[in-house]
This record gives C-alpha cells, sequence and structure tokens, in this order.
C-alpha cells in the first residue's frame, strides 16, 4: 500500500511533492517501531576526539567520522519502561521483547560523537528500514 501523493498547484499545474516515507521495524517481529517523522536528527560530531582519552582507540590518525550506528527518535507510548517514570533503561520491541536500544532523559553520546539530550536510541542493527 502506497502512501497518498499530497499535490500543489502553481502556474504550470499541479506538482507531486511526495518522498517515500520511511517506517523503522523490529528485525526479529517485523513489527513497526517508529517512522521518519519521529526521527530526531542531529549533525554529525568531531569523531573519537569527543569521547574520553580512556575510550579512544589507538589509531589517532583517522581521520574518517563514523557513520552513526543508532537512530534518535521522540519518546512513544509503546515504549513501556519510559511510561513506568525510569530515568534510562532498556528499549523492548512491544511484540518480541528483544532490546532495541536504550533511553535516557539526562541524554546520551552517539557513536559520531554528537550529544543527544534526551536520548531515545534505536539501533540500526536490531531495526529494519523500509521505504513505503
Amino acid at each position: 500500500m502506497e502512501a497518498p501523493a499530497t499535490t500543489a498547484l502553481n502556474n504550470s499545474g499541479p506538482v507531486s511533492d511526495a518522498k517515500p516515507q520511511i517506517i523503522y521495524r523490529c528485525k526479529k517481529c517485523r513489527r513497526i517501531v517508529a517512522s521518519q517523522d519521529l526521527v530526531v536528527t542531529h549533525e554529525p560530531g568531531d569523531g573519537q576526539k569527543c569521547f574520553k582519552w580512556k575510550k579512544r582507540s589507538k589509531n589517532d590518525g583517522d581521520l574518517e567520522l563514523p557513520e552513526c550506528s543508532s537512530i534518535f527518535v521522540e519518546p512513544m507510548r509503546w515504549m513501556e519502561t519510559v511510561q513506568d517514570g525510569c530515568v534510562g533503561d532498556k528499549i523492548q520491541c512491544i511484540g518480541c521483547k528483544t532490546r532495541l536500544g536504550s533511553f535516557n532523559w539526562a541524554g546520551m553520546q552517539c557513536n559520531c560523537g554528537r550529544w543527544i539530550n534526551p536520548a531515545f536510541q534505536l539501533h540500526k542493527s536490531r531495526i529494519d528500514e523500509c521505504h513505503l
């Protein structure tokens, strides 16, 4: 099923501004856990320079910034531990109870080095990205 395209009128006629909708599903049970409109975007940080010196890799010559291994989303109703009033905990799929990520109201650091506050992190390795 495709999402309906929205159209706008201009002098040359109708123009479609629809772009593909992205949804994220649990890899294990295929339940929808998020959509693109709930994703919190962030600018990549400075990579390893942003971490404590003990947590940096030995290769300081790496100038490549890592690709973010997670997405950050807005808090959602299905996140049970968020509803329980916890400050930080694991995020589990409501269908199969697989760990999808974690959250912390005080924030957490993405692997690119950027600090996200508050943070509701879903690991890309635990979810599938589906284009509609």
